[in-house]
């Protein structure tokens, strides 16, 4: 059972802040479409892709060493 609730804990560590990241823009946007009435339904897209690839880059070194220790700890004899 500890190698099914650390492997959940990895991919929440994983995918957690990429969420996040679009979570919060998401909200932003949707606030200033509320502010400005503006009910553009693609509006919402573009903003939240770029700023969730943006985080993927930025943390990659982070996300590789995660999954290269989870993976060795799996693997190890």
């Amino acid at each position: 059972m500890s190698i099914l609730r650390e492997s959940m804990m990895v991919a929440l560590m994983i995918s957690g802040p990429i969420l996040a990241v679009g979570l919060v823009v998401g909200l932003l946007i949707s606030l200033f479409q509320a502010v400005t009435q503006i009910q553009e339904q693609t509006l919402t897209f573009v903003p939240k892709i770029v700023a969730m690839a943006v985080t993927v880059i930025l943390i990659a070194p982070w996300l590789g060493t995660k999954i290269l220790e989870f993976s060795a700890r799996m693997f190890a004899p």
